[in-house]
């Protein structure tokens, strides 16, 4: 059986072989962060079904292709569409395409999101800019890693997320009139949503948001050396909060009614990134 290392060279390999390519950035589209494709360059697409050892995005909201496109004077490879934990996969496998962004030569992750809110002042369609996270996945997508192929697995997360991206994403917000939180997110197995009782919990805990991945691509991309920016959109509030049972369509709405004003700041803070 080919060792993660390899996979993820095969997969890069197959990538180049289409065509030279090396991102600066690689960015994870979640629910409602779609519409990033309407203001960079798109060079070529790839189909997740076309690229060897890559999963499948089978949740509604997701794409479920590859994306090498420029915008202003980077270069990005984009993942339109993400994989998680509850499909069935690992989190090695969720996360094996940050191990080939890395291997193409990419030095930052832009991971987006959509999260419910904990905190009882959040609304729907406000911005989370995410400082810190609880891994409650009861796993870890280092998990079995010993060769130290992609780096140490005894991973320092004390400064996960990069201050100063943080700070570029809340002026970038501030300036297009988003209501933009600083804050801590849960990554919870899913996919039921959580009962109030454990987004009281999770409050006490200290999180400000609750979602179902990203975590586990963080944890990567730091063991990686990847600077990182983490952002959600929170599309509800948590069970409890809410006056009305959740669902995925609620999500789906308000993400795509916040997609354009959402990939308009995504696209802005992309602009003036420095890698």
């Amino acid at each position: 059986m080919a060792s993660l290392k390899n996979q993820a060279q095969a997969t890069a390999d197959f990538i180049q072989a289409q065509g030279s390519f090396a991102p600066d950035l690689v960015v994870v589209l979640g629910s409602g962060w779609g519409g990033l494709v309407e203001y960079i360059t798109i060079e070529r697409m790839f189909p997740y079904r076309s690229i060897p050892h890559f999963p499948q995005a089978t949740v509604a909201g997701h794409g479920n292709q590859l994306i090498l496109a420029k915008h202003e004077n980077k270069s990005l490879m984009i993942l339109s569409g993400r994989f998680h934990f509850y499909e069935g996969y690992s989190l090695a496998e969720t996360t094996f395409p940050l191990r080939v962004a890395h291997l193409l030569g990419a030095k930052g992750l832009i991971t987006t999101n959509a999260a419910g809110g904990v905190q009882t002042h959040f609304r729907a369609g406000d911005l989370m800019i995410i400082t810190d996270h609880l891994n409650l996945l009861v796993d870890n997508p280092l998990r079995g890693m010993s060769g130290g192929e992609f780096g140490s697995r005894f991973v320092d997360l004390v400064a996960a997320y990069d201050s100063e991206w943080q700070d570029l994403a809340q002026v970038t917000a501030q300036a297009l009139g988003l209501t933009c939180h600083r804050g801590v997110y849960a990554a919870v197995p899913g996919p039921n949503y959580e009962t109030p009782a454990e987004i009281r919990m999770l409050r006490g805990l200290g999180a400000d948001a609750v979602g179902m991945s990203t975590v586990p691509e963080v944890i990567v991309a730091r063991q990686m050396g990847m600077r990182v920016l983490a952002l959600s959109c929170i599309t509800n509030l948590g069970a409890g909060i809410a006056n009305h049972p959740l669902n995925h369509e609620e999500v789906l709405t308000v993400g795509q009614t916040m997609q354009q004003s959402f990939s308009l700041f995504l696209g802005t803070v992309l602009a003036k990134m420095a890698t």
